[in-house]
């Protein structure tokens, strides 16, 4: 739309550089072209303004095809006015001169003139093919025939529109038979997804098939070489047990006939031991056949003493001593022969011979009890009793075996002294490291 600019009696106009006007005054031409400016009376002055750029006419109709079926075509038209000359005279393309607005609608005349001419040509065609062609090549084959059409429509070339270009978007039936007719084509692809879909469940069938095969070739292969390895086995085993078998017979021979040879051997030296051994006795029994009593005790003595263990401590009784003396022979006597008890005379009294008898005594050997033990380890009976509890003990049967043996000495005490005949017997002597029990 021009620009138009009011001064007192007279209007300044402004045009674009895509339109074209035209001024006219008193039927002649006073300014005319594209992108001018001019001065002008709004009282005189006939003002037309034609756009001279591009545009583009969206379309949108329905057809009918050769097989009655009823299509929608979408396109679109580009046009130019090439001559805006010839458009201003045949259509009315004034403006006012106060406002510089069209007095009419001259582009919906031109819009209305195309749609109707295109329409024209592509429902000529559309009649003259079947849905499945216009939808196919349908496009391509509307737009060449609209073009031509356009291009040769003598109405358009009287005034001054060129067709600059056709494009048919879509050619598009009904709803339900679009969907009619994609059924056949998504039926197509489905099966074809599902061929695809059972080869492929095939083909992994197949492979789990050629797995499962492998794994129990895999297991038979195995279980055939285990048992071979069983076999082998049992046959090492066998023979192990066969070699072990003779070794141990062989070992067992050679044991047994060492043992026969060392038992031999062993009886052989038993015998010549044994005639040695009864050789020298024989020997032993002729020397102390002839030899004094008092030498063959002395020779036992002296033997006895050799095989005892270590003695700390000895104890002569007034018994063992009675039996010495009285053998002892005076100076100027003779010995007598045969045993002590046959010399031995009255108790305190001179025996045969010049012998001289001791009066008998009672010695008590006497070691020491547990409770002595204690209370010389731990001083006092309290620390006795403590080291019995925590060894889970109790110190009353330790008192009363030690209550016991000190009853057993009193009693002894009271008995030991009697007189029976000529003998006397003296009071029991206590001989050992602990001192006489007594009651705690």
């Amino acid at each position: 739309m021009a620009d138009v600019q009011r001064r007192p009696l007279l209007r300044h106009l402004r045009g674009a550089p895509t339109t074209y006007v035209r001024h006219l005054r008193r039927g002649k031409p006073v300014h005319e072209g594209v992108g001018v400016s001019f001065w002008f009376r709004p009282l005189s002055a006939v003002i037309s303004e034609v756009p001279v750029d591009d545009r583009e006419l969206p379309l949108l109709f329905h057809a009918r095809t050769a097989d009655y079926q009823d299509v929608s075509v979408q396109a679109t038209v580009t046009y130019r006015i090439e001559e805006p000359a010839l458009a201003a005279r045949r259509l009315d393309f004034a403006i006012n001169p106060e406002t510089g607005a069209w007095r009419s609608a001259p582009l919906d005349q031109v819009a209305t003139m195309l749609t109707e001419s295109a329409q024209q040509h592509a429902l000529t065609l559309a009649a003259e093919m079947t849905l499945r062609d216009a939808i196919g090549g349908g496009p391509t084959a509307l737009r060449d025939a609209v073009t031509a059409g356009l291009s040769g429509d003598a109405r358009l070339t009287d005034t001054g529109i060129t067709i600059v270009g056709v494009r048919v978007v879509a050619v598009r039936p009904e709803a339900d038979v679009e969907r009619a007719l994609q059924t056949p084509a998504r039926e197509e692809v489905q099966q074809e997804a599902d061929r695809a879909t059972y080869e492929r469940r095939a083909l992994a069938v197949e492979r789990e098939r050629a797995i499962a095969e492998n794994e129990m070739q895999n297991q038979i292969e195995l279980a055939q070489r285990e048992e071979q390895l069983v076999a082998r086995r049992g046959q090492n085993e066998r023979r192990r047990a066969e070699e072990d078998a003779a070794a141990a017979w062989v070992a067992a021979a050679a044991k047994a006939e060492r043992e026969k040879l060392a038992a031999a051997t062993q009886a052989e030296n038993r015998r010549t031991l044994g005639a040695a051994e009864a050789e020298a006795n024989a020997a032993h029994l002729d020397v102390y056949r002839d030899m004094d009593p008092a030498v063959l005790l002395a020779l036992a003595a002296e033997t006895l003493a050799g095989r005892l263990p270590q003695i700390g401590q000895l104890n002569l009784t007034p018994d063992m001593l009675t039996g010495a003396l009285a053998t002892w022979p005076r100076p100027g006597t003779t010995p007598a022969r045969g045993p002590p008890a046959a010399t031995a005379g009255r108790a305190g009294g001179a025996a045969p011979g010049g012998g001289v008898t001791l009066a008998p005594r009672a010695v008590v050997v006497h070691r020491c009890t547990e409770y002595d033990e204690l209370l010389a380890r731990h001083s006092s009976r309290g620390q006795a009793e403590f080291f019995l509890r925590s060894r889970g003990r109790d110190i009353a049967p330790v008192d009363a075996a030690h209550a016991a043996t000190a009853a057993r000495w009193r009693r002894w005490r009271r008995r030991s002294r009697w007189r029976g005949g000529a003998a006397s017997w003296n009071a029991p002597t206590w001989t050992g490291s602990c001192s006489p029990p007594t009651t705690s």
